[in-house]
C-alpha cells in the first residue's frame, strides 16, 4: 500500500536531512519515493502502477509518495525539477533518482538491480 509522506513522516522513515550531512537511511525495508503533483499527467499514469506494485512487493518494499505542491521543501531537498521523479532508497548504499513516468516493467528491473528484491 502506498503511503503519503509529509516532511516530518519523510524525516523519521527515509532521510533525517536536518540532522544528518551524510545520507543515513531511516527505514527497514528499501523503498520507492514517487515526488508528484496531482496536476501531472504522467504522474497520474505511473500511480496505479505503484499502487500495483505495493501490492506485489509487500513486506519486502516500502512505497511512498511525496506531492511536491504541498511539501515544497522536500522537493527543493531532493532537487526536484520534473515530475514524476522517482527516488529509488536501498537498505544500503546511496540512494537513485529516476525521472519521468517508468513502465511497471523498468521498475521491476530496477528493484531487482538496486534493492536485490524479486517478487
Amino acid at each position: 500500500m502506498t503511503q503519503h509522506l509529509t516532511k516530518e513522516t519523510f524525516l523519521t522513515k527515509v532521510f533525517d536531512y536536518e540532522k544528518n550531512k551524510e545520507w543515513k537511511f531511516e527505514g527497514e525495508k528499501p523503498c520507492i519515493v514517487d515526488f508528484y503533483a496531482d496536476w501531472c499527467g504522467p504522474c497520474k499514469m505511473v500511480a496505479p502502477v505503484l499502487e500495483e506494485l505495493s501490492k506485489e512487493y509487500e513486506g519486502k518494499i516500502d512505497f511512498y509518495k511525496v506531492d511536491t505542491e504541498a511539501e515544497n521543501e522536500l522537493a527543493a531537498v531532493f532537487g526536484i525539477r520534473s515530475i514524476p521523479s522517482l527516488l529509488f532508497v536501498p537498505k544500503e548504499g546511496q540512494p537513485q533518482m529516476a525521472m519521468g513516468a517508468l513502465p511497471k516493467e523498468t521498475l521491476e528491473q530496477a528493484f531487482s538491480e538496486i534493492f536485490g528484491v524479486e517478487k
